[in-house]
């Protein structure tokens, strides 16, 4: 029987899937993309041309693909229509969940008043409007992008909507649109989008039965999983190889390989616990050097050493079947590099990711560093030092390296 093969973030996001998926999909029939919103971003770079990517899938850049976007991802309908502007005949390449939830410009308003509400306990959330929108799914009270071909019945049941939930807009000081206003918004939602609907459940189903390849991408990472990530400074979906059954209907037995993406460091986006990152010169210079600033909102990511504990349990909740380590060449020029192996607790050294991740202490052992690994595309043009270092965290992740990302350029990958 076949099967679709999984993309999946191992660390905070950020960890470069976009590439991977863009590269891989080159030989798939379809990409599906079945989580998170427009704050996801996948930076891609095609013979030195940068694409920035939010919600369309980064199988986008392969003119032979379909590209899908399931019933898991909230789309924000105006995020969606100027992400689209960048590319020419869309219509029977891309598809979109009929019952996928929609981000409104409500919603946005919601989540940039309650993050400053937060002070300085802020989540450091991107502000698009994900979390209410998921909030909003979960407790049944949210509208789909279906219900855009019945413009009066969706603008009553706004309407009812605002009107039942007053007190908070008012709380939050959020201005209402006019019953005019929201109809020409909504038609323009329409006019623009409603040739692109479709059960994509049963498309991906077909797409299977013929034994076409299929290749499903999540956003954000498996730390930032609103379970099993370090809540509360979490997303608000399911980011890890589970959320593809729930975010687009199919089951366990649909998936085939794994592949975890992981940086060969560390970074961060937002607040929240970060047991490896550095705050010293090697943080900034990890920065520097690796561009670290989010594709979405430009902020600068935090940065430090790769966890090795933190990856092998991600990669264990995630079933991963190989790791694909990006940005090795980000780590030339230093003279040492640390890894962390295990984490101290109350004077305890465990070798697993606790609840309470604020106050653990890492453990690190120091490799020798290397350079002149850009570019790279062959496990032996690379520098002993490097090559050691793929051994090393394969072991400590109990997975094998399968790829191994040398440049932001597609072909800078060693396929091992």
């Amino acid at each position: 029987m076949i099967t679709a093969d999984l993309i999946v973030g191992i660390q905070w996001g950020d960890e470069g899937k976009g590439k991977m998926v863009d590269l891989l999909a080159q030989k798939y029939d379809a990409v599906a993309r079945y989580q998170g919103g427009h704050n996801a971003g996948h930076t891609i770079w095609v013979d030195g041309v940068k694409h920035a990517l939010h919600l369309i899938p980064s199988g986008i850049l392969n003119p032979n693909a379909l590209n899908i976007i399931g019933n898991g991802v909230v789309v924000c309908p105006e995020a969606i229509i100027k992400e689209m502007k960048q590319f020419e005949n869309l219509e029977g390449r891309l598809f979109i969940s009929e019952s996928a939830h929609m981000i409104l410009n409500f919603h946005i308003a919601i989540d940039q008043a309650k993050e400053r509400a937060r002070g300085d306990k802020a989540i450091g959330t991107t502000g698009r409007g994900i979390g209410p929108a998921y909030s909003e799914k979960i407790s049944r009270a949210g509208f789909r992008l279906g219900e855009l071909r019945d413009i009066t019945k969706l603008t009553t049941r706004l309407e009812e909507y605002f009107e039942q939930n007053s007190a908070i807009f008012s709380a939050l000081d959020i201005a209402l649109p006019s019953h005019d206003e929201l109809v020409k918004e909504l038609n323009e939602y329409a006019d623009k989008l409603l040739v692109f609907l479709t059960n994509t459940t049963q498309m991906i189903w077909k797409l299977l039965d013929e034994d076409k390849k299929v290749l499903l991408e999540g956003a954000q990472g498996t730390l930032l999983d609103i379970d099993h990530g370090t809540y509360p400074f979490v997303t608000s979906s399911t980011t890890i190889s589970a959320g593809a059954c729930t975010g687009l209907g199919i089951s366990p037995k649909d998936i085939g390989t794994v592949t975890g993406i992981v940086k060969a460091y560390c970074t961060r986006v937002g607040n929240g616990p970060f047991p490896s990152e550095d705050f010293g010169d090697d943080g900034i210079r990890l920065g520097e050097q690796g561009h670290e600033f989010g594709t979405t909102t430009g902020r600068k990511r935090r940065c430090g050493w790769f966890d090795a504990v933190a990856c092998k349990f991600a990669s264990r909740v995630n079933g991963c079947d190989q790791l694909s380590l990006m940005k090795l060449d980000v780590l030339d020029g230093f003279d040492e590099i640390k890894v962390c192996v295990a984490y101290e607790l109350n004077g305890e050294e465990i070798d697993y990711m606790p609840q309470d991740l604020e106050n653990v202490k890492p453990i690190y052992k120091t490799f020798k560093g290397w350079d002149k690994s850009v570019g790279a595309r062959n496990f032996n043009e690379l520098p002993k030092e490097a090559q050691d270092y793929v051994k090393v965290i394969e072991e400590l992740t109990n997975t094998k390296v399968g790829m191994i990302s040398t440049s932001p350029e597609r072909l800078d990958t060693i396929l091992l």
